[in-house]
């Protein structure tokens, strides 16, 4: 095989990014993303884009966040996991798929390579999640009406009940924050999430049951792309009542009142209860996501 080259686009020559086919519809998923030029890369071969990265982040951020776009020829695997380890940043890498892609040979097989070239890169599984969007023709789920919501100006009391809900957590995101640096941890980088969002602060809501027991919050939120549910999330002692459904239906209505044409979520698929929530609430599985973190270069 001829030598790699690997190199960063620039606002000229940006179109490259688009010479590789698209059979994962990765383009699809990314209509509303704002990706710079200068954050994406591609590797060529002969001259013919064999791999490309397009690494992502809020428009203020000096750094991305995140690498959201990685396709690689077929055969190619080395030459995306060379993408990715010569890249400046080692980031979370995320593979969003059409949902279903395992019950297609194509879609599996395009999105094993991907998954191998990441491994092969020193990146390791974090988890599979479902993504979610809904819109105004799902109806606006019904408000059950058992919760009183209210804001809070004080975040350390947002913090305290993150501390709480991640004691006893499924989500493989918050797992691995408290095995780093314990629940403080996964609480703060739940805040610097919500902060990092440009929707207010004010919109973020604590729910009490009627006795004045905290049950959880929920955090409708805008990120870079759009509305979306920002965080539910119910403290361990109110848990069996359903009241993440609760949160979730007042999340969705916060939004479409601010004027949401669409909202999205995520959860992890091992999530079940969570899953079955957005289920119920009117909002359609639209792709996968398969998240990895990059274990060898990680502090």
């Amino acid at each position: 095989m001829t030598d790699l080259v690997i190199r960063a686009l620039s606002a000229s020559d940006a179109p490259l990014f688009d010479a590789l086919p698209d059979p994962l519809g990765a383009r699809e998923g990314h209509r509303r993303t704002r990706f710079r030029p200068d954050w994406k890369r591609v590797a060529l071969r002969d001259g013919q884009v064999v791999a490309r990265g397009a690494w992502w982040g809020g428009p203020d951020d000096p750094q991305p966040v995140n690498i959201n776009w990685f396709d690689v020829a077929e055969g190619e695997e080395e030459a995306g996991a060379e993408l990715l380890r010569s890249a400046p940043w080692q980031v979370e890498l995320e593979i969003n798929l059409p949902g279903g892609w395992r019950e297609n040979p194509g879609l599996r097989a395009g999105a094993e390579a991907r998954f191998a070239a990441a491994r092969a890169a020193g990146y390791a599984l974090t988890v599979e999640r479902f993504l979610y969007r809904w819109t105004p023709e799902q109806g606006l789920p019904e408000r059950p009406g058992r919760l009183r919501f209210s804001t809070e100006p004080d975040d350390s009391v947002f913090f305290d009940a993150l501390r709480r809900i991640h004691s006893v957590t499924l989500d493989a995101h918050a797992l691995r924050a408290i095995e780093e640096g314990g629940l403080d941890q996964a609480a703060q980088e739940e805040l610097d999430f919500f902060r990092w969002c440009p929707s207010p602060r004010e919109w973020w809501q604590i729910a009490h049951t009627p006795e004045g027991d905290l049950a959880g919050i929920h955090v409708p939120a805008h990120n870079p792309s759009g509305p979306t549910i920002g965080f539910i999330g119910v403290v361990p002692e109110q848990r069996g009542h359903g009241y993440a459904y609760d949160l979730l239906a007042e999340c969705t209505h916060v939004l479409a009142e601010q004027g949401a044409e669409f909202i999205t979520g995520a959860t992890d698929q091992a999530n079940f209860p969570m899953a079955a929530h957005f289920t119920k609430a009117g909002f359609p599985v639209v792709r996968e996501r398969i998240n990895f973190h990059p274990s060898r270069h990680h502090a």
